[in-house]
């Protein structure tokens, strides 16, 4: 059974970037906004210049910043920052969503306290609909402009993860499936923090050979954590772990490793941050993370040097020098 209607909650780059996929394969969308006069802006002249520009929206692509609009899609993808995950889906619950409705998160983080993923906080606040994910490598501002790439749909219920996949196909958007919700979203959570360590090697010029090696390790590393809170090994080993790890720490549009760049070139995070108009996950990710991993008595050197040059306790340059420092061991 095909969807009926699709809803996106977040009018960002990457919500509008989903909403040309579905609307490309002929299922009706709306993007919904929470800024009334960014909405009007990107339905007056067709691109969304502020998170998207250059890219020309279809006339029959709906864009609206009351929630009303929402209730009668039976696809809803949740693409806001992971900070406004919980606010966001209290506010729909509260309106009222279609019955049985499919919820996909497509925001990649981990809440800060809780420790959750953002499908166990929109299980939580709407628990009468199904919740999968979606994650891999996929850049809006490439996805917007239709070149290929392949991305992973989590899901435990095998019958959603097939409607899903059939609604998101294309050309050029390939989607597989995989019943390791947890495995999918962490590996797209936890990649963003090893994109502002391969972000701050590239602010100090540490060169290709280091930039890899760190991005190996921060593989290992990433796989070791990502087991021990619920995910399966062999799920880093695909799209959401080594895939979205590799184009987030090396593409020209990683927020990410741009903010880590910057910080390597002796910026303040503070001034990076205000200078932005999207938001860099990678940062409260860091935090995040760490609180897990001291929670499970994890070891993660790499995250945990990257909250140090957050925290301003440790300069980029040292902290290549404590990585390398660590006792010898077999790989």
């Amino acid at each position: 059974m095909s969807f009926e209607r699709a809803g996106v909650i977040g009018a960002g780059s990457w919500g509008t970037a989903l909403a040309l996929v579905l609307h490309g394969n002929g299922l009706p969308v709306t993007v919904w906004g929470h800024d009334a006069a960014h909405i009007a802006e990107v339905r007056e002249r067709r691109e969304n210049r502020i998170y998207l520009p250059g890219v020309k929206m279809p006339e029959t692509l709906d864009f609206s910043s009351d929630a009303a609009d929402l209730l009668a899609c039976d696809l809803l993808l949740v693409v806001t920052p992971s900070k406004a995950v919980r606010e966001v889906a209290a506010r729909f619950s509260a309106a009222g969503l279609r019955s049985g409705a499919v919820l996909l998160s497509c925001t990649k983080g981990v809440e800060r306290g809780s420790g959750l993923r953002m499908s166990e906080i929109l299980a939580e606040q709407l628990p009468d609909h199904p919740v999968s994910v979606l994650s891999g490598p996929s850049h809006a501002e490439e996805v917007a402009r239709r070149k290929p790439t392949c991305v992973v749909i989590g899901c435990a219920d095998a019958g959603v993860a097939s409607r899903l996949q059939r609604a998101f196909s294309s050309a050029y958007f390939r989607a597989y499936t995989n019943d390791d919700v947890a495995g999918i979203e962490l590996g797209g959570a936890l990649k963003n923090i090893y994109a502002l360590a391969a972000g701050v090697a590239d602010g100090l010029g540490l060169g290709d050979n280091a930039k890899a090696a760190l991005v190996t390790r921060a593989l290992v590393e990433l796989g070791k954590i990502g087991e021990a809170l619920g995910g399966r090994r062999e799920t880093f080993m695909g799209l959401s772990g080594v895939g979205d790890l590799m184009v987030t720490c090396f593409s020209q549009h990683s927020r990410n490793r741009s903010v880590g760049e910057r910080i390597g070139r002796g910026e303040r995070l503070a001034d990076i941050v205000a200078s932005m108009q999207m938001v860099a996950e990678g940062v409260p990710t860091t935090y995040s993370a760490c609180e897990c991993v001291e929670k499970h008595g994890i070891e993660a050197p790499i995250i945990e040097v990257v909250r140090m040059i957050l925290d301003g306790k440790i300069a980029p340059a040292e902290a290549l020098t404590r990585l390398l420092s660590r006792e010898p061991r077999p790989e």
